[in-house]
């Protein structure tokens, strides 16, 4: 977009967005970088969704900076084809995965799961970075192990959290990919969860990357969240993400 920045005056407002503003126009139309601009964006988008995320390298990845045992589970569905199609199958886990998660399950504060979700390229690209810093910050913490789990969408977590007795589940996966960042992480914090949960019982920190929220500072505030879920016994519209307002976790509400 260099060029068009220098020749369209207007051009100060494109500097201050990612959105598509201030693209000039060649007759009736938008000029050919613009049009190739939007074409690769597109092609970007479609990638990151269509894209399958290699889990036993991923697990690999998990286990060599330490985060064993690592459980690989998979939703109801099929294939991807499914996944999109079929939003409900992608929240529930497949017959087989049941048994993986019982033998261990336990008393935990805390479960991550990782999914794939809308955007493989997001987990691959961002989700170990984010759980190297956000791990340091919870000791303290029992910590149960780590769930990939295939073809997830949100709700899953609730399942996998239920089935190892866990008080927390943190889902971590890719988010839809828009045309501007096909690679978003999103995290989905849930207080008890179980089968049945809606999303107004979740807090979400979204927008994960580097050119979003910062990996770190992502961190930072999940960590807060958890400490203040499992002092107040919620999460979701009853727990406020308050953690560059100087409040503690342990703060009591008045409400």
């Amino acid at each position: 977009m260099s060029g068009l920045l220098r020749r369209y005056p207007w051009h100060e407002l494109a500097t201050l967005t990612p959105a598509r503003v201030a693209l000039g126009r060649v007759g009736d139309s938008l000029p050919t970088e613009a049009v190739l601009a939007f074409d690769v964006a597109r092609a970007l988008a479609r990638d990151a969704v269509h894209t399958p995320l290699d889990f036993a390298q991923f697990a690999s990845r998990l286990a060599n900076v330490g985060h064993a045992p690592v459980l690989q589970v998979r939703s109801r569905c099929a294939d991807r084809q499914v996944y999109l199609q079929r939003p409900d199958l992608g929240r529930r886990l497949a017959a087989d995965s049941l048994p993986i998660l019982r033998t261990h399950a336990a008393s935990y504060d805390l479960v991550v799961i990782i999914a794939d979700g809308l955007s493989a390229i997001a987990v691959e690209r961002h989700a170990l970075t984010l759980l190297t810093s956000l791990l340091p910050r919870l000791e303290g913490l029992s910590i149960g192990p780590t769930v990939l789990a295939e073809q997830g969408r949100v709700a899953l977590g609730d399942e996998i959290g239920a089935l190892l007795g866990a008080t927390l589940g943190l889902i971590l996966l890719g988010e839809r990919p828009g045309l501007t960042a096909p690679d978003s992480l999103g995290a989905y914090l849930t207080h008890s969860p179980r089968v049945g949960c809606i999303d107004a019982q979740r807090n979400c920190v979204s927008n994960i990357r580097p050119q979003g929220l910062q990996p770190k500072e992502a961190a930072e505030r999940l960590a807060w969240l958890i400490k203040a879920a499992l002092a107040r016994g919620l999460t979701g519209i009853g727990l406020r993400d308050e953690s560059r307002c100087g409040a503690t976790p342990t703060t009591v509400l008045l409400r």
